[in-house]
């Protein structure tokens, strides 16, 4: 669990970094697992900024071009933001999203675009279906097995570390951007879950 820990705050910590602490707001807008890079040592880095978009003020522009694109962006289906699909603004919040989606995945190991995710069902809803009660029961097994390897004396600890994932990842995924945290915001709390639970341990 705490390599998952290490690459989740490592991506927020990239996004942390695009959205707020640049002269010019960069967004992703095409955040999924295939463009989360992991090197030798298992440190994430973010690629493929082709979607991406700098925001400076009310304009937005693309990678290499000055003036507001026109052309909407996607992203990747499962881990587009809802406002997209009605045409919404790109947005921060949107790669918030994108981000929550892939930090339930890691930890339940399922896609969002898995066959039990139909007829309305997506991973937010399955998630937030069995939070937090019911949590176990659909998280990756390969953790549960971790847990049952726990000494007893850290598995309440873990536990709620894993509760404690999952509710920043629903948190990023709320169906309105105005209801999401920011990245500053979601990285500050992946950090001290880090902290409380895997480099304390």
């Amino acid at each position: 669990m705490a390599q998952r820990i290490s690459i989740v705050v490592d991506v927020a910590d990239a996004l942390e970094y695009v959205h707020h602490n640049n002269q010019e707001t960069m967004i992703h807008c095409d955040l999924k697992p295939s463009n989360i890079l992991l090197d030798d040592n298992m440190t994430a880095h973010v690629g493929d900024f082709g979607l991406a978009r700098f925001k400076v003020g009310s304009t937005m522009s693309t990678l290499g071009n000055s003036n507001s694109s026109s052309v909407p962006v996607m992203g990747s289906i499962g881990y587009a933001a809802p406002e997209y699909a009605g045409g919404g603004q790109v947005s921060t919040a949107a790669d918030v999203y994108s981000f929550g989606v892939v930090l339930l995945e890691i930890f339940i190991r399922r896609r969002p675009t898995d066959d039990i995710f139909k007829d309305g069902l997506n991973i937010v809803k399955f998630i937030e279906a069995s939070f937090p009660g019911r949590v176990l029961e659909i998280v990756d097994p390969q953790l549960l097995q971790e847990l049952e390897e726990t000494p007893m004396a850290l598995k309440e600890k873990c536990s709620e570390c894993l509760l404690s994932m999952l509710k920043v990842g629903l948190s990023c995924t709320k169906p309105s951007p105005g209801d999401r945290i920011n990245m500053q915001e979601v990285a500050a709390k992946l950090h001290g879950i880090k902290d409380a639970y895997v480099d304390a341990n």
